[in-house]
């Protein structure tokens, strides 16, 4: 139901616009998140997630956090706002390149172990040992019986993982054909993204539907009680990060170990002669903004 808002003063000025009283008050017109309440939200949740760290840290927790989906559906961008205000000593995140030719020869999930935590971390991998079932197996890099190893070993590696004590956590991002291409238009049109975007990414673009049901068998064959999927709906950038963010701290029990808040002392007052090396003989670079 749409208000229309009427002045009571005799001023001849313009009525304002009508106001939507069935629109939350932190969405835009178009059904977005206002930035101020986008912006309010991710730093609360930041704060949760610094408090998440330490408690990994100081409990010696090892988690895994997989984060899988087609091109351009999230995961970088949500990662990154994961990571913005933690210890990158902490929290790791493991985005391997094309194997090379000794990596092709291995175990296949041997070049993902290195990278896995240590206690007292926190390793997100923008993609995984998923890879197999999907880019490998859509683009022809695996053979049939490679992709039929991996779905009779996965559960059973990562059931070893679980049982080792490491906490493994798997979102799919979950994009439509038409938000995808919006946004590898908008990788090409800008130079701050076009390295985002390569030629498998477009060669991929084209087998839409072939990494769906490769999409389809992969959560039907590896999602298991102890190591599940959670499926993220990811056309929306804000939501899906507010979201993403949110599951992941419920996902794992914290409490708060940060250390109250102190005052900083005063400073030890220099010494007179302290025979440090004048300023101005080191060499500063040229002011230019």
């Amino acid at each position: 139901m749409t208000k229309q808002v009427r002045r009571t003063d005799h001023h001849d000025k313009p009525a304002p616009e009508s106001v939507d009283m069935t629109r939350p008050a932190h969405e835009k017109k178009n059904g977005n998140l206002k930035k101020s309440y986008y912006e309010k939200q991710l730093k609360e949740l930041q704060v949760e997630l610094v408090k998440l760290q330490e408690w990994v840290r100081h409990e010696g927790l090892r988690v895994v956090v997989l984060f899988e989906g087609r091109d351009a559906a999230g995961k970088g961008n949500t990662i990154k706002r994961i990571t913005a205000r933690l210890n990158p000593r902490v929290v790791r995140t493991v985005a391997l390149p094309v194997p090379n030719d000794r990596e092709k020869s291995e175990w296949y999930f041997q070049r993902y172990v290195p990278h896995l935590p240590a206690a007292g971390e926190i390793c997100l991998f923008d993609r995984s040992w998923y890879n197999r079932a999907l880019v490998e197996r859509v683009m022809g890099f695996a053979t049939e019986q490679e992709v039929e190893e991996f779905f009779q070993e996965c559960p059973e590696f990562e059931k070893m993982l679980i049982h080792s004590g490491i906490i493994v956590i798997k979102y799919w991002f979950s994009v439509s054909d038409e938000e995808q291409d919006r946004r590898f238009q908008d990788r090409l049109n800008n130079p701050l993204k076009r390295w985002k975007i390569s030629d498998i990414d477009l060669k991929g673009r084209d087998c839409w539907e072939e990494f769906s049901h490769a999409k389809d068998d992969m959560l039907l064959r590896t999602d298991t009680a102890e190591s599940p999927w959670w499926v993220i709906e990811s056309d929306d950038k804000k939501r899906t990060r507010l979201n993403c963010i949110n599951d992941l701290l419920g996902r794992i029990a914290y409490d708060n170990v940060l250390p109250p808040a102190k005052k900083l002392p005063k400073r030890k007052a220099p010494t007179k002669n302290s025979g440090r090396v004048p300023y101005g003989t080191q060499r500063l670079i040229e002011l230019r903004f």
